[in-house]
């Protein structure tokens, strides 16, 4: 056993300011050596995201305890019996999907799907069906089998992806889930062509990954949408060609005007059904909505279903980009690196674990792209 400090949530709902409410609890946790199938991660960086806060605020039921934490960069330092492809030492980023590779949607190339995987994430085990984190002798559930907001994580073999150790951790966390989830939704799910318009609605971390992701597609005409101006014009410094605020009455109409009947891609990514309406609403006929936010679950969407036939409309969900991280994140990777996916534009504040309830006030107030946790390398 190994004892570590990590963040750890066991009551969802608190109300803000969180800096007062502390849903997040800095503790010291027992954590056990990896199993056959699994690897020792020592965390270097973690960021915050969305789908963290939609646990800590209940949108996202969860099991607590609970340590939170997916989109993560670190160092190997152990490997269990059976894992050959990783070293102590190898720079690695975390994957909160880890995928079985025997499943269906696994073998059909869809490891975002993986069904085992879905399973040990909303159990909030490893896809082994265990748990390696302690309190007291007391299990603690993993969030999305990576459990990252610590200074330690064991994950299965699956959840790993060996990158480029020239690349700073900081930067290497967002290819965990910002990256993927944003630039993947356009270049995986939606297949954007060159030439053709895409909107963008909510410009957090992943909206804003995406209008990168439309831009890197060669996008004619890239429309950025949201509630925030400084969000609005960080997106015009990233490529987009048009703004517009979500609550604008003529929001819609004017989109309509400008394009002559609305986009041909229209990308969802505030988890919000009425951020979801309006992306429908802008979408041409024969135009794709692509949603890959994540509104409460009891949260419903109605559209006319005419639409869906009549005007031949697509209404489709991403997860995890539809990426084979495996494939895809040294593929963005290299992508940044040689200046055609400019990731680092997004980052914040770099902080420390002991800030982390502050950080979340200003995530839920919609006042920070990424925030990073910076582990000290001691």
């Amino acid at each position: 056993m190994r004892v570590i400090k990590a963040a750890v949530l066991t009551e969802t709902g608190l109300s803000h300011p969180y800096a007062r409410s502390k849903p997040l609890r800095i503790q010291s946790f027992e954590l056990a050596t990896p199993g056959d199938d699994e690897v020792l991660v020592k965390i270097r960086a973690a960021g915050l995201c969305h789908s963290d806060l939609s646990v800590i605020n209940g949108s996202r039921p969860r099991p607590t305890p609970m340590v939170l934490g997916h989109e993560a960069a670190g160092v190997v330092v152990e490997t269990g019996s059976c894992v050959d492809e990783f070293s102590p030492g190898d720079h690695v980023v975390l994957v909160f999907v880890p995928s079985c590779g025997h499943c269906v949607p696994c073998a059909e190339g869809r490891p975002a799907l993986c069904e085992p995987g879905a399973a040990a994430n909303n159990d909030g085990s490893l896809i082994s069906g265990g748990r390696r984190l302690y309190r007291n002798g007391e299990p603690v559930n993993h969030h999305l089998g990576v459990s990252a907001f610590a200074e330690y994580a064991v994950v299965s073999r699956n959840s790993v992806i060996k990158i480029d150790p020239d690349l700073s951790f900081a930067e290497a966390a967002l290819f965990g889930c910002a990256v993927i989830t944003g630039a993947g939704a356009v270049l995986n799910t939606a297949r954007v062509k060159a030439g053709l318009s895409v909107a963008v609605i909510g410009l957090g971390g992943v909206g804003l990954n995406s209008i990168l992701g439309a831009r890197l597609a060669g996008a004619s005409q890239v429309i950025a949408i949201d509630l925030k101006e400084e969000k609005l014009t960080l997106a015009k410094q990233l490529g987009a060609t048009d703004l517009f605020r979500a609550d604008a009455p003529e929001c819609v109409s004017r989109i309509h005007e400008m394009t002559a009947g609305g986009v041909n891609y229209a990308f969802e990514m505030a988890g919000s059904t009425t951020a979801l309406e309006l992306a429908w609403k802008i979408t041409r006929r024969g135009g794709k909505t692509i949603t890959a936010g994540l509104p409460h679950p009891e949260h419903k969407l109605s559209l006319p279903a005419v639409q869906i036939v009549g005007e031949e409309r697509t209404l489709k969900g991403s997860y995890l980009g539809s990426c084979v991280p495996i494939r895809d994140i040294p593929a963005y990777i290299k992508l940044y690196q040689q200046g055609m996916l400019p990731v680092d534009k997004l980052m914040g504040e770099t902080i420390s674990l002991d800030e982390i309830n502050a950080a979340f006030d200003r995530l839920a107030a919609g006042e920070s792209t990424r925030e990073i946790i910076v582990f000290d390398d001691d």
